[in-house]
Parts: C-alpha cells; sequence; structure tokens
C-alpha cells in the first residue's frame, strides 16, 4: 500500500551491487553485506528484516552516507551518495541525545547546524514538539523525562531538518510495550494523513509484527553474508488489525522466511588484495564458523515445551506465546540444529530422534550428548587440542582471544569465546577460572581428553 508523494519515477534511494567488508588481521575481510541491490520509491515505508547480525544496522548506515561501501553505489534521486545525506535523518535505537541540552535545544540542534536563523527555528522545535505531544516540556532535561518521551524528542529532532527520507533504528526496541504500541501509531497516523513532509520511510527491526503493522514492503536480508533474501509487497490497509486472519497469515509467512534464510548461509573470508570470496580449496588456511548465540538453559526448555506438543511447533506460535521475537528464537533454533537435536523447517521447530530423547533425559544425559556434539565443533577441538598439549592443562583466555581476532572482529572474538566457555563449562569439557582467566582440564577430564579430544585431533589431521 504505497502512499503517493510527489509526481516523478525516478527512485528515491537505489543501491547498486553494494559490498561492505570489514578488515581482519593477515590481510583477510569479513564480507557483511553481499552485492545488495534496492530501490526505495516515493511513498514506501521499508522494512529492514533478518536475523541478528546479518548487518540490517551496516545497510541502513551506508544508505544514510555515515558509512562507505567497500564496493557498489548508493544513489539518491540518481546522484552519488559520497557523505551524509542531507535529505535524510536518522532515529536512533538509543535516543542519542545531548543530556545537557534542553528538550527544546535537542529538537533545534539540526537547525543550528544548518545556519537556521534562531526566531525560526524556535518556531519550528516548539511546533514539533507540540506535534510529538510534549507541550510543557521544552526545558526539561532529558534525565527528566521517560524514555518513550525521549525517543519523541530523537524524531522531532530528526523531522526538524525537513528530510526527505526518514531512517529508524529499530527505534521502538528500548522503549516498553505500551509505550512503543502507542509510537508505532502516532508515527503511523503522521505518515499516513501526510502530516510529516516525507517522501519515504525505512525501518531497520527485528520484530515482525511490527514490520508488518507498520511497512507496506518488508525487505529481508539474509545471514553471513548479508544478501536480499525476500522483498515483499505488504498489500493490507492502514490501520492494520493485528487479530485479523490476513494479518496473522502474513505475519506467519514472513516468520517462515526468516527463520529459512540463514540456512546454508556460512561467513565467506576475502583476501584483500583479490578481493573478490574465495573458494574453500583455494584457502590456505580454514577459517572458524561462527558458533550461535544460543544459552542452553533456553534450549532445554524450548525441547521440552516442543516435545510435550508432539516434537513439532510452529516458531511463529511459540514466539507469540513465550513473548519472544525471531532475533531471540533464531539463536536458540540454531543451537538446535548445531547439536542435531532440532531442524527447522517451513516455520515449524522439530526435533530429531535425539532431540526427543534430549527432552526426556535428565541432566547428566543431556552433558553428555551435548559434550559429544562439541567435539565435532572446529573451535572446541582447537581448545581442547591446547589444553591436552599443555604440561599444565591450563592456557589463558586472552590466548585464544587472539586466535579467534584471526577469523573475527574483537567484539566477536570477545563473544565467541565467552559463548565457548559457558558451553564447554556445562558440558565439562574443560574449567574455567574467572579470577586468573585460565582454561583448564581437570584431572578427572584428563582421560576423556586424552581417548576424545586428541584422538580427534588426530583423526582430523
Amino acid at each position: 500500500m504505497t502512499i503517493h508523494r510527489g509526481t516523478t519515477s525516478e527512485p528515491l534511494v537505489k543501491l547498486l551491487g553494494v559490498t561492505k567488508m570489514y578488515s581482519q588481521p593477515d590481510n583477510y575481510d569479513i564480507l557483511v553485506l553481499d552485492d545488495i541491490n534496492l530501490t526505495i520509491e516515493r511513498g514506501q515505508f521499508v522494512a529492514l528484516l533478518g536475523p541478528s547480525g546479518s548487518g540490517k544496522s551496516t545497510l541502513l548506515r551506508i544508505i544514510t552516507g555515515l558509512s562507505e561501501p567497500s564496493y557498489g553505489s548508493v544513489l539518491y534521486r540518481g546522484r552519488p551518495v559520497t557523505g551524509p545525506n542531507p535529505h535524510a535523518s536518522m532515529v536512533f535505537q538509543s535516543f542519542a541525545l545531548y543530556p545537557w541540552l534542553t528538550v527544546q535545544q535537542n529538537v533545534e540542534l539540526g537547525l543550528t547546524a544548518k545556519g537556521v536563523p534562531l526566531a525560526a527555528r524556535h518556531e519550528k522545535a516548539l511546533r514539533l514538539i507540540d506535534l510529538i505531544g510534549l507541550n510543557g516540556y521544552e526545558d526539561a532535561f532529558p534525565k527528566e523525562l521517560s524514555g518513550g518521551m525521549r525517543q519523541r524528542v530523537g524524531f522531532a529532532r530528526a523531522l526538524a531538518v525537513d528530510p526527505e527520507l526518514l531512517c529508524m533504528d529499530e527505534p521502538f526496541s528500548a522503549l516498553d510495550f505500551l509505550t512503543a504500541e502507542n509510537l508505532r501509531s502516532e508515527l503511523l497516523d503522521l505518515w499516513v494523513d501526510s502530516k510529516i513532509p516525507l517522501q519515504a520511510i525505512l525501518m531497520v527491526t527485528h520484530g515482525i509484527e511490527e514490520a508488518v503493522y507498520m511497512a507496506d514492503r518488508i525487505v529481508i536480508l539474509s545471514k553471513n553474508p548479508a544478501r536480499v533474501a525476500e522483498d515483499l509487497t505488504i498489500a493490507l490497509p492502514y490501520p492494520r488489525n493485528r487479530k485479523s486472519p490476513d494479518f496473522v497469515h502474513l505475519v506467519d509467512q514472513v516468520y517462515k522466511i526468516v527463520t529459512d534464510t540463514d540456512e546454508d548461509h556460512k561467513p565467506v573470508s576475502i583476501s584483500s588484495p583479490a578481493g573478490s570470496p574465495q573458494k574453500p580449496e583455494e584457502s590456505e588456511r580454514a577459517r572458524l564458523d561462527p558458533i550461535p548465540y544460543g544459552h542452553l538453559s533456553m534450549l532445554s526448555g524450548l525441547l521440552e515445551l516442543v516435545s510435550d506438543r508432539g516434537g513439532r511447533d510452529d516458531l511463529y506460535h511459540l514466539g507469540s506465546e513465550l513473548l519472544l521475537e525471531v532475533d531471540d528464537l533464531l539463536p536458540v533454533t540454531d543451537t538446535a540444529e548445531l547439536f542435531h537435536l532440532a531442524r527447522v523447517s517451513e516455520g515449524d521447530l522439530i526435533l530429531t530422534e535425539q532431540g526427543k530423547v534430549f527432552a526426556e533425559v535428565d541432566v547428566a544425559e543431556r552433558k553428555a550428548i551435548i559434550r559429544k556434539e562439541l567435539l565435532d565443533i572446529p573451535l572446541f577441538r582447537l581448545i581442547g587440542r591446547v589444553l591436552e598439549s599443555k604440561t599444565n592443562h591450563a592456557m589463558v583466555r586472552d590466548f585464544f582471544i587472539d586466535i579467534l581476532e584471526e577469523h573475527f572482529s574483537q567484539d566477536q572474538a570477545e563473544r565467541q569465546l565467552m559463548l565457548a566457555i559457558n558451553w564447554g563449562r556445562f558440558a565439562d569439557l574443560f574449567h574455567y577460572d574467572t579470577d586468573t582467566e585460565l582454561l583448564y582440564l581437570a584431572e578427572d577430564q584428563l582421560p576423556e581428553a586424552e581417548a576424545t579430544l586428541l584422538g580427534q585431533g588426530q583423526a582430523d589431521s
């Protein structure tokens, strides 16, 4: 349901082969966005949807000119974007207000930077403050406002410079449910009724219901690296009823697409001099694949729940029932698939035979199942070989961080190792001392290490 804005047929935004890589040591780059081709027309409210870490925010920053693509180009009204786009404004997840400025001063910030005269910017700021429902709070400081009120200031500041394109990076995710719902409805009213002079809206979100409720077009990204997996038109008229059969059906369909986009996508490493993806046989050394950020306690509970329902359940209904968004569920389902406990098909989580056993046995037997699966994961084989080969069977965590930073960013390396430590400790593969920051094998683990971890390493060679 595209809203008519203007008469020109030229796209507002056009992405041509946009690719983004982040440099790593040893001349390796991590491919984050791969050959993104996308247009945004006037009158469209577009939602960018995809798994956590799929590059949605990176793509948003490239579109607004806050970041440059490694390859490809971004056109705005047919002209290349070579820096911050003066016709685009951004609303951030974290409000991003200056705490030492009042509400009115925060709203006027962009106008001040553009050199708008004092009287004109005061008048405009007051009009927008009234429009977003904060009349009377002009002289208040951010610390005096609730989260919802602070985000309203963020919207007013973004709209003050009369942008053609409003970009929002998960603008409602830091708010409580009722506040977020109220702000969504108010923004939609302003958009649909043309009370704000916008040509298009682009919103990054991890909420499927939010995307279907607000947008008339949903672009779904895959992960590792991000590619456009689906581009859907949402033809439901505004205002939308979340309980209508059409709405529920659409949400379920989008849920199935999102949960399937992660299949068969592996991280791609690129040699900087060549500038093109390497084939596995051309790589000089193995690359570590990231392990999903799934909590084992949530995994156990989810599998028990699905087991009680016959071993299969719809992920969208599970998420709604558990008050979890797709970004909360996907790491857990990815972990279940990694451990061969379940598989995702057509939006359903289906337990494997091993998954059915896992849901029924006690904690000790669950640890044994996970321990066996961890031994097939390269990162855990690496940790095991290092600990087994050391005389004292211990190694400081920074050693593994240094190795992981050859494969991931610094933040990712930290997260990957802490996750591996949590999984390894649960499965009794090794121990970790938080005071000394040592990973180590206890005496009761050495026989198993010699028989399995070391043996597995020899089998690999």
